[in-house]
């Protein structure tokens, strides 16, 4: 028997296929809710804005690109009515429409707030969240994890406690507790 899929992409999946104009109000949602992470870049010499960078960073990992090659390789590839969408726009002096690069994708994403960027990214899809009804028990999980490849600067793993919410599937909050403690 298949173990099931412990990732809330699936499920988000499922419910947008379900609703024929979902598409188009869940893009609004997201560059919304996008649009309130600061942009940590100076103005001077950005081509892309953030909103666009981070909806296609999303976009493709909402499609299974699971690295930063992929997620470039995907914006690369996209159809251009679906860049148009997130937000590209044709350049004033060469009349095309430039997809941000691996390097650029990657160095953006480095410097964002990482809190600011969850809290926006949460709340996405906890604004889709129905309310159970009456007689719907809630339960949540609360479960910690070491992040597996990552190190802050004097060499601690990342450690993050996570609330899960069963009845959305949604987290419902996440935060770095430090150490690792019981």
């Amino acid at each position: 028997m298949p173990a099931v899929v412990s990732s809330p992409i699936p499920p988000v999946l499922d419910q947008l296929r379900d609703q024929p104009d979902a598409a188009e109000r869940e893009l609004l949602g997201l560059l919304t809710r996008l649009a309130a992470v600061p942009d940590p870049r100076k103005p001077r010499g950005v081509r892309h804005g953030l909103v666009y960078v981070l909806a296609l960073a999303a976009c493709a990992v909402l499609s299974g690109a699971t690295s930063l090659l992929a997620i470039s390789e995907w914006a690369a590839d996209a159809p251009s009515a679906v860049l148009d969408r997130l937000g590209n726009r044709r350049c004033p002096l060469t009349g095309i429409r430039p997809v941000p690069c691996e390097t650029t994708i990657r160095r953006t994403l480095a410097r964002l707030d990482a809190d600011a960027l969850d809290r926006a990214v949460g709340a996405w899809p906890a604004d889709r969240r129905t309310e159970p009804g009456p007689k719907t028990r809630r339960a949540v999980a609360v479960d910690g994890k070491s992040l597996r490849g990552t190190a802050r600067a004097d060499g601690c793993k990342i450690h993050l406690l996570s609330a899960l919410d069963h009845t959305s599937r949604l987290v419902l909050a996440q935060m770095d507790v430090g150490d690792k403690t019981n």
